[in-house]
């Protein structure tokens, strides 16, 4: 069986054709980081597995689902971009 991709195909490397793994490498730096400060600040189990879902599960769903099926990390880029320097200017009709 022989199959025919057009030549500007982008084809991208997921696990498990789900997720890119510079997403996946930063959804679990992400996690390791609030995991740390979690474990630093509460000692009640509950108020940590709340906060860690709470801070932890909106990015990975972002990373699955993405914005018109972007990747994270450049989203986060262009956002920094943006923010170094938006360049938009406002004027004023006379």
């Amino acid at each position: 069986m022989k199959f025919i991709f057009p030549q500007n195909y982008n084809f991208k490397n997921k696990l498990f054709g789900i997720i890119d793994y510079s997403s996946l490498i930063f959804n679990i730096i992400w996690d390791f980081i609030i995991f740390i400060l979690i474990n630093l600040f509460f000692k009640n189990i509950n108020i940590k597995i709340f906060t860690f879902i709470l801070l932890c599960f909106p990015i990975f769903l972002f990373s699955i689902i993405g914005f018109n099926h972007e990747n994270i990390v450049y989203i986060l880029t262009y956002i920094i971009h943006y923010m170094k320097g938006p360049k938009l200017y406002l004027y004023s009709k006379k």
